[in-house]
């Protein structure tokens, strides 16, 4: 199974153009909003999918942004090139989820919400450290969009998505189908790619948190609790919140203000 799942990802497309750029903006020392906004704009669909995301009543802005430039400016850098790193290569992975039962618009929405949880909870605790995970936050799951082609080739999506349905941990089913999990096929793609190795040592032990290196192990701990509470069946539903909160808990991380940053995000949810 690993070989199948290597072969997949050496016959994957090359990096669009503008994930090349974007990782070029991000490895530069001078981050300049007018850089970002230029490397944006040439692609209009990215720039509709980012001004129909910065009117969700999940952000909060008061007044409409009907502009690159101003989401840009209320969503920050990081926030802003986290999301285009994750659109772009959402579509260049883009397959069937039907194996884990949600849409490529469901992925994506996911990703926004554990961006904001993430937001919310890590700015209270150390803003740069919450700089450093908007990325990948974004990206972790990504490997999805792999293990869901498999699935789908081998014809056990039905059985795949009755085992997750049924309330078996996701990654539990992944290693009995797989032998790998999402985290770890994510790493895989981006090692392929020739992305940031801080990106892919955070990504790749998400799943597994025992065979973490300890220089990582914090900044890991905090995207493992993130994706409990955003699982992808039914993110920030009551189960998730409370298993999010008891591994916080588990990892000496700050519970209420977890909890206080989700409530503040179920309450947006309402309004939307």
């Amino acid at each position: 199974m690993q070989d199948t799942i290597s072969k997949m990802i050496d016959q994957l497309p090359p990096l669009p153009e503008t994930i090349i750029e974007l990782e070029k903006f991000k490895q530069s020392k001078e981050q300049e909003p007018e850089t970002l906004l230029k490397i944006i704009e040439k692609d209009p669909l990215l720039v509709a999918i980012l001004l129909k995301l910065s009117n969700s009543a999940l952000y909060g802005f008061r007044n409409s942004v009907d502009t690159a430039s101003k989401a840009l400016n209320l969503l920050g850098i990081n926030f802003t090139l986290s999301f285009a790193f994750g659109y772009t290569i959402k579509q260049t992975l883009d397959t069937n989820l039907k194996a884990y039962g949600i849409s490529s618009q469901k992925f994506m929405e996911i990703s926004n919400i554990s961006s904001i949880l993430t937001n919310q909870w890590v700015s209270k605790i150390d803003f740069d450290l919450k700089e450093k995970l908007l990325l990948p936050v974004f990206l972790q799951d990504v490997g999805m969009f792999i293990l869901s082609n498999l699935v789908n080739d081998e014809g056990k999506t039905d059985q795949f998505y009755a085992d997750i349905k049924s309330g078996k941990d996701v990654v539990e089913v992944e290693m009995k189908f797989f032998g790998t999990t999402t985290s770890y096929v994510t790493a895989k793609i981006f090692r392929h790619w020739n992305l940031s190795d801080k990106l892919i040592n955070m990504i790749e032990f998400v799943d597994d948190l025992d065979n973490c290196p300890d220089e990582y192990k914090y900044e890991v701990q905090i995207l493992n609790v993130v994706k409990t509470a955003c699982n992808i069946l039914d993110p920030l539903d009551e189960k998730s919140i409370a298993k999010a909160i008891e591994k916080a808990k588990f990892f000496n991380l700050d519970s209420t203000l977890l909890s206080e940053s989700i409530e503040k995000i179920q309450d947006r949810m309402l309004d939307k």
